[in-house]
């Protein structure tokens, strides 16, 4: 299990990480949000202790984490961490030779993962000399090469076409099925929905939301969605008891309400009944965008 717990970092008069604390179990892919600056990467940098905290501690399977635990974690930085005119398979053995494998093993494993990425004809190609996309499937091989029990990608879907964004879902998918810890940032938060169990939301250093991500777009309150054909307005429902639900508003002629803690949906479907014909009625989740905007206060 990965646990940060406590981690504090300032720059100057900047608050980076501010009592930031989560923790990621084994086998699962873990989606790690927030706006720019939030400080998401210097989370992830702290991981790696490629920056020095201010306070709180980082630990792997119960002990503080040092250089060899490291050894066994693979990172994917948003910027590229690459040599750009090193080829490909050589700069992938180096990088396996660094994390404790052999040269054979380094070699086997940097083939393989070029084959699987599509990339086995570009072995001897200058990273420089590769597209976007490419380039990014190179340092997911770099991040791969030693096979990892921690893996940490910054913005891993930026820049891929449909193809790529589908095979590295499939790989980070495949990779937790293994019983890797993954964790990953990123903007695109439909694809968190897809692949990840949970995620934890911060901002300005601070944790805002975590959990499992079904629990956090259900929310606090069950939600419904009502529409009363002869009622398009809903002022049907703003005359229901606080004690049981509150209008929060309408969309496009469905009134969507927030139940109150242990009221009964049925109650407010009288309600909808004795206002008129109910065309629709559903709970109904938020998405993920909403619950970021929610807690942050900023568009994804």
């Amino acid at each position: 299990m990965l646990e940060l717990t406590g981690l504090r970092r300032r720059y100057g008069s900047v608050i980076a990480l501010d009592g930031l604390t989560f923790t990621v179990p084994p086998g699962q892919v873990f989606g790690f949000l927030g706006p720019n600056g939030a400080g998401k990467t210097t989370t992830m940098r702290a991981i790696f202790g490629l920056v020095a905290l201010d306070g709180g501690e980082v630990r792997w399977r119960g002990a503080v984490v040092g250089e060899q635990a490291r050894r066994r974690f693979g990172y994917m930085p948003e910027e590229r961490g690459l040599y750009p005119s090193m080829p490909i398979l050589d700069q992938l053995v180096y990088l396996g030779r660094l994390h404790d494998l052999t040269a054979d093993a380094a070699h086997e494993a940097a083939r393989t993962w070029l084959r699987r990425l599509g990339l086995a004809d570009r072995a001897s190609s200058r990273l420089d000399a590769l597209s976007h996309g490419n380039q990014q499937r190179v340092q997911l091989a770099a991040a791969l090469v030693h096979d990892p029990e921690l893996l940490v990608l910054d913005e891993p879907f930026a820049g891929l076409d449909p193809g790529g964004v589908d095979e590295m879902s499939q790989i980070l998918g495949e990779r937790a099925g293994a019983g890797v810890t993954v964790v990953f940032s990123s903007h695109q938060l439909d694809l968190v929905e897809h692949l990840c169990e949970a995620v934890a939301i911060i901002n300005h250093g601070r944790m805002v939301a975590q959990g499992a991500v079904t629990d956090l777009e259900r929310g606090d309150r069950p939600r419904l969605a009502v529409r009363v054909a002869e009622d398009p307005a809903g002022d049907w429902a703003r005359a229901l008891d606080p004690a049981i639900a509150k209008m929060e508003g309408v969309d496009a002629g469905r009134v969507l309400i927030a139940l109150a803690p242990g009221a009964d949906s049925q109650l407010v479907l009288d309600a909808a009944r004795a206002a008129g014909t109910v065309e629709h009625f559903s709970f109904e989740s938020r998405r993920l965008s909403q619950v970021f905007r929610d807690v942050t206060g900023e568009e994804v």
